[in-house]
């Protein structure tokens, strides 16, 4: 298969040293998926790609590339780079852990579809100052379906009422409404915490208003979505490490 040289959208998410003077880069793009590049020369002090690739670039990449494998980086245009993020360990850690997620959910080339203005949103959001633990258990809720695992969250998996108070039931994977509470194993979340992730699973995310919610409320999600996650899909991610450290300085202790 030849080789072609293609401009592709997208955000470098991820780098490592390769070799003695080169990189790898990892970029989420909108025309070919997740991409690992290779950027020759990369760490020598000369180079032209030395800001190119730190990570959370955004821009054009021009790559070399046979539509599998390693492809190479041949040029750039039109960078965006977000220099705050280095000194603002909260929004790092939000965003390396929600690309370590993603990049776990597809294989290279794959197509991304509605995915990619996913993560693009997501991480536009976060750099903007808007709350990241919402963004990112919105994103987390809406991957499932990358995983193949998506919960039914638009009605009672057992009734289809559509409204009313509802919990929770990883058992069947979904939710499940009140008339309905004694006969199945449930969380027992709060109304308001199975609201929540109703909410931000099942709303685009471009219709992402501003939305109030307590600390404690975010602590009770996100702690229902570890469970969710543990019973379907179950990483061991590094990047859900650091970022639970930085949580644990946001958010109160049960």
């Amino acid at each position: 298969m030849a080789y072609d040289l293609l401009d592709v959208t997208g955000i470098l998410f991820k780098r490592r040293r390769y070799q003695e003077a080169d990189l790898l880069a990892k970029l989420w793009t909108r025309e070919l998926g997740i991409v690992t590049v290779i950027i020759k020369g990369g760490m020598r002090p000369k180079s032209p790609f030395n800001a190119v690739a730190l990570p959370f670039t955004e821009g054009t990449f021009s790559i070399l590339t046979k539509r599998r494998g390693i492809s190479q980086l041949r040029a750039t245009k039109d960078l965006k780079q977000h220099d705050e993020l280095y000194s603002d360990l909260v929004k790092n850690a939000y965003l390396s852990y929600l690309f370590d997620l993603a990049d776990h959910a597809f294989s290279e080339y794959q197509p991304l579809d509605e995915f990619y203005g996913l993560l693009v949103s997501a991480f536009k959001r976060i750099v903007a100052g808007q709350d990241p633990e919402i963004i990112t258990q919105m994103v987390e809720l809406q991957l499932l379906a990358a995983y193949g695992v998506m919960p039914h969250l638009a009605s009672c998996l057992i009734c289809g009422k559509e409204q009313g108070i509802f919990d929770y039931s990883i058992a069947l994977g979904g939710v499940v409404c009140s008339d309905h509470f004694n006969r199945v194993q449930r969380e027992h979340l709060s109304p308001k915490a199975t609201g929540l992730i109703r909410t931000l699973g099942l709303i685009p995310i471009d219709r992402l208003g501003k939305i109030g919610v307590s600390d404690q409320l975010k602590l009770e999600t996100r702690q229902a979505i570890r469970k969710i996650y543990q019973a379907t899909v179950d990483l061991r991610l590094s990047s859900l490490n650091f970022l639970d450290e930085i949580r644990s300085d946001i958010f109160p202790k049960k």
